[in-house]
């Protein structure tokens, strides 16, 4: 049996590795006793982005981190609290993904600029969150509900035309299960929705490093190119039109 703190605390965690906290905070469902908490978990995740800007964390020391704060979702006592099933009456797209932006400035005692973007990302089945990598970003997906046929590479090699990938990851995901990205690790990613509606909770930092001067926008790509030796595929360069018809 866990104390009603201990309890606290790990809900709290739960909602912070969400950046989901200020949806809460505007529907007063914490006790006054409880907010010193929530800002005690807000600023760990802040501070932990400022050392990836910082470099006193690398990127894969990121990730690290990242996935044990995801790991201590309770996702049953989430998904109550912040009421997906508000979320989810809203119709999800023909094609691609739904994209639903956190704002957690209500949240007080925050600095103005936290260093890291928050969103939600929702899909019928068979439409995906479509093939692609980035540049100088790392960021962290976890599932909130259904299920999806999730795919990471690590992108070898770019040139003029198309990319060098080699898969590193190819499984089914379900509630809790999650992913992260950095340029040195599983930086190229594909989500499908196998179920009749699927969602994902993704937090990202872009522009960590200075010295990589590649955008960081999306890069769209085919990774059901041509096969080269030692597990590597020839990946072409697309527009987002041409990705999302194809995958979306």
């Amino acid at each position: 049996m866990h104390t009603r703190r201990e309890f606290n605390a790990r809900m709290l965690g739960s909602l912070v590795a969400f950046g989901l906290v200020e949806t809460l905070w505007s529907r007063d469902l914490f006790a006054d006793q409880v907010k010193p908490t929530i800002h005690k978990w807000l600023r760990e995740l802040v501070e932990m982005t400022q050392d990836l800007r910082g470099r006193k964390l690398t990127d894969l020391e990121f990730q690290t981190k990242m996935e044990d704060l995801y790991k201590r979702v309770d996702l049953t006592a989430l998904c109550a609290l912040i009421k997906l099933d508000e979320v989810e009456k809203k119709k999800l797209p023909d094609s691609g993904a739904a994209n639903v932006g956190i704002d957690l400035g209500k949240v007080e005692g925050l600095p103005a600029n936290l260093g890291f973007g928050k969103q939600i990302f929702g899909c019928g089945k068979g439409r995906s969150v479509v093939p692609h990598g980035h540049a100088n970003m790392c960021t962290g997906f976890i599932v909130l509900k259904g299920k999806w046929h999730g795919r990471h590479y690590d992108r070898v090699e770019t040139l003029k035309d198309h990319y060098v990938i080699k898969s590193t990851i190819d499984r089914e995901f379900g509630p809790g299960d999650l992913s992260t990205i950095s340029d040195h690790k599983d930086n190229v990613h594909w989500f499908k929705a196998v179920s009749e509606a699927a969602y994902i909770f993704n937090v990202h930092v872009i522009g960590y490093d200075a010295g990589i001067k590649e955008t960081s926008g999306r890069l769209y790509l085919d990774p059901e190119g041509e096969k080269l030796a030692g597990g590597l595929v020839k990946a072409p360069k697309m527009s987002s039109a041409d990705c999302h018809k194809k995958y979306g």
